[in-house]
C-alpha cells in the first residue's frame, strides 16, 4: 500500500512541475518573439497564430510554420518543432522552448527556432 501511495504521489509531483512549466511561458507575438530572441533565448513562450506549412518527420521532429499577423517580411513567421503537428490553416496555441542559432548541419540552419513544442488547436 505504501508503494502505492509513493508512486502516486510521484505522479502528482511530476504532472504539477509540467503544468507550472507550461502556466509560466510568456505570452508573446510572433514579431515579439523576433524582436526580444535573445532575451527568450533558452525560455518557453505561448504563441497564438495560423500553421501555413508543414513538414513532417524530419530529423526525428515535425516542423510547423506559424503566422499570428504580426511582425515584417523576415520577422512574421516562427519555424516550430514539435512531436505534434498539425495541418495547414490550423488555428493552435504552441507553448515551446526559444532557441537560437541552431546548427542541425547539412545547410539546416535557423537563427531562431520554437524547439519542443506543444500543439493545441483552438476551436
Amino acid at each position: 500500500m505504501n508503494h502505492l501511495k509513493i508512486c502516486l504521489l510521484a505522479v502528482f509531483f511530476c504532472l504539477g512541475s509540467t503544468v507550472a512549466v507550461a502556466s509560466d511561458a510568456a505570452n508573446k507575438t510572433v514579431a515579439e518573439i523576433h524582436q526580444e530572441k535573445a532575451q527568450l533565448a533558452g525560455k518557453q513562450v505561448r504563441v497564438s497564430g495560423e500553421i501555413v506549412k508543414v513538414n513532417n518527420k524530419i530529423m526525428g521532429r515535425n516542423f510547423l510554420h506559424l503566422r499570428d499577423g504580426t511582425g515584417k517580411q523576415g520577422s512574421n513567421d516562427l519555424t516550430v518543432t514539435s512531436q505534434e503537428t498539425a495541418e495547414v490553416g490550423d488555428q493552435v496555441v504552441i507553448v515551446g522552448t526559444v532557441s537560437t542559432d541552431v546548427d542541425f548541419g547539412s545547410g539546416y540552419t535557423y537563427p531562431l527556432l520554437i524547439e519542443k513544442a506543444t500543439v493545441t488547436k483552438e476551436k
